[in-house]
Formats: C-alpha cells, sequence, structure tokens
C-alpha cells in the first residue's frame, strides 16, 4: 500500500525557495559568464580563458554554493511528496528569471515570450489542480 504523501506548509514553503534559489542560480551564472566578455568559445584556448576569467567569479562560487543548498533542499521535498507534484509546484522560476533578466540583467522579454510562458503556468496549474484532485479522491 502507497503512503500518501501531502503538501504541507513547510514543503510549500521549500518549494517556493527552491523557486527563489533557481532564479537566482541562474542569474549568478549569467553574470559570471558576462564577466567574461566572451561571446564564443571555439578552441581549447579560447575555453581556457574563458575558465580563467570566470573561475575568480564570485557570482560563480555564489551559483555553485546555491546549487548544492538546492540539492538538499530539492532532496528533502523529494522525500517529503511526490515528484509529479513537486517538479510542477517548483516550475514558478520560469516566471522568476525573465524578470530577473529584465531588472538586472536589463533583458528584453517579447511579448511572444511572455505568452509562452503564461501557457507554461497553466499548464503548472492544470498539473497541479489535477494532482490536487488525485489526492483528494483517496
Amino acid at each position: 500500500m502507497a503512503v500518501k504523501k501531502q503538501v504541507t506548509l513547510k514543503i510549500l514553503l521549500f518549494l517556493i525557495f527552491t523557486d527563489v534559489l533557481e532564479t537566482f542560480v541562474q542569474f549568478c551564472f549569467k553574470k559570471s559568464t558576462v564577466s567574461a566578455n566572451l561571446l564564443e568559445i571555439n578552441t581549447l584556448g579560447d575555453g581556457i580563458v574563458f575558465l580563467k576569467t570566470v573561475i575568480p567569479s564570485p557570482f560563480l562560487w555564489a551559483a555553485l554554493f546555491s546549487v548544492i543548498c538546492l540539492f538538499i533542499i530539492w532532496s528533502t521535498i523529494l522525500s517529503k511528496i511526490d515528484l509529479s507534484v513537486a517538479v510542477p509546484v517548483a516550475s514558478f522560476s520560469y516566471i522568476g528569471v525573465p524578470i530577473v533578466s529584465m531588472i538586472f540583467l536589463h533583458e528584453t522579454i517579447s511579448f511572444v515570450r511572455w505568452f509562452g510562458i503564461c501557457l507554461i503556468l497553466v499548464g503548472v496549474i492544470l498539473v497541479s489542480l489535477s494532482s490536487r484532485r488525485k489526492e483528494i479522491a483517496t
């Protein structure tokens, strides 16, 4: 008999935190590579120059540390709820990353891209609702 795993307030807060942390990780990786000022890596030498430029970046180290924290938190979440529930709920970084990109990296997000993001969110909501209905039915 399968054990029923429910999303508690604590798990929901962890899921929200993973979205925030995932957004932070992506921002830091982007900032570390922007500091390298290299658009292409075509040779091994280009790769070495890129690494020499990126490795001292505090953004890279912040991202790597955050990835380790994210792994620990995500492992904890997955030990408490089903993967099929956790992933859709933790997909709100699809909104966080573009917003952070616009604000801090001055990137332009087109209407079509926002529309696509909205479609993804509708899918996330539908999957979350369907998993909730399944929990209520059992």
